[in-house]
This record gives structure tokens, sequence and C-alpha cells, in this order.
């Protein structure tokens, strides 16, 4: 089994679980969106010595665990899986890590980006290219932000957030519009 070096942060012990039958690897579990200034000061230490990804569920409290820890720790890697990937196979269960099969984990964890560089500067997308683009305000562009989450590797966002997470990930103007032309290429 491939051997993980970074601490894993998941939400619980099924995340854990599935992650064990494919990968030697260390969990760190906040307990659903559980997480307090402890945890915070653990993941620090952890980060220090190991370094981290935060692979939290394709949800709501999965996005609300990494926005804290992304405050605390801004130099934490990040892995996102497409919401697909995360889907029970019974119906009622809730989406997430503990779901996704060895691919989907292989190809979140193997792309997990670091969300700030120290001393990097930030690019900004201009909102007329996300418009242009169909990322914002077009019937499509749910659908087209969730394919580039997946392209970029930094997950799904909503319209509102598509400008602040593609900075937050340094994405380039230049990566962002080969996204693009896939996405176009693929419709």
């Amino acid at each position: 089994m491939p051997k993980i070096k970074e601490v894993i942060v998941v939400e619980g012990q099924d995340d854990t679980k599935n992650l064990q039958r494919f990968f030697t690897v260390d969990t760190f579990e906040t307990n659903g969106s559980a997480i307090n200034q402890t945890d915070l000061a653990q993941l620090k230490q952890l980060q220090a010595k190991r370094g981290l990804i935060v692979f939290t569920d394709p949800d709501f409290n999965g996005e609300r665990i990494r926005k804290i820890i992304t405050q605390a720790i801004p130099d934490a890697k990040h892995a996102f899986l497409p919401r697909q990937a995360g889907v029970p196979k019974k119906k009622g269960g809730s989406l997430g890590v503990e779901h996704a099969n060895e691919e989907a984990l292989t190809t979140a964890l193997t792309t997990a980006k670091v969300s700030h560089e120290k001393g990097a500067q930030v690019p900004q997308i201009p909102t007329g290219v996300l418009l242009q683009a169909r990322l914002l305000g077009h019937p499509s562009a749910r659908a087209r932000r969730e394919r580039l989450g997946e392209l970029l590797g930094i997950g799904y966002t909503n319209g509102k957030q598509l400008k602040r997470r593609l900075a937050m990930f340094q994405i380039t103007p230049e990566a962002l519009v080969a996204a693009i032309h896939q996405l176009d290429e693929e419709e």
C-alpha cells in the first residue's frame, strides 16, 4: 500500500477506515463539524512536523471545517473529492470521503494543493472572464464550476466564492484559460 507522509485531516472514523483500505496513512479526525482551539493547536504541531492534507467531505460542513483550518494554518495542503465520487451507495447516507473508491481518493490526494504560498503574488481573475466562460450567471454555470474545480484540483465552489477560491489557490489566468478550453471541448 502507498504510504502518505502527511497527516490527513478527515471528519470521522469512517473516512479513516476508507483511506486505510488503500493507503498507509495517519489521520486526524475532527469528529464532524466540531473543531476547537485545542484541535487547531494540535494541527499546527502536525503541520510543522509532518505536514497536513485537509480532506473533508464535499458538503457544507466539510467546507466550514476547511475554512477554519485554512484560517489557522494557511500553508496546509488541500485535497478535494468531486461530489459524485462521495455519493453513498445506499439512499439516505451522507456525502463523503468514506464512500469514495481508490481511484477517486488517489486522484484527490496526489493533486492536493497548498492554498497560500508564502510571499507569492495572488493573481486576480476578472469577473468578466468568469462571465464570458459561463462560470457565472449562466444556466450551466454550476455544472461548469463543478467540472472546473475537478480540472484545477480546487474543489467545487459556488459563484460568489469562485474568485476567492481561484485566488486562494493561486490559479493563474493561463491555467484558468486552459481549463476553460478543456471544459468547452468536453461539451
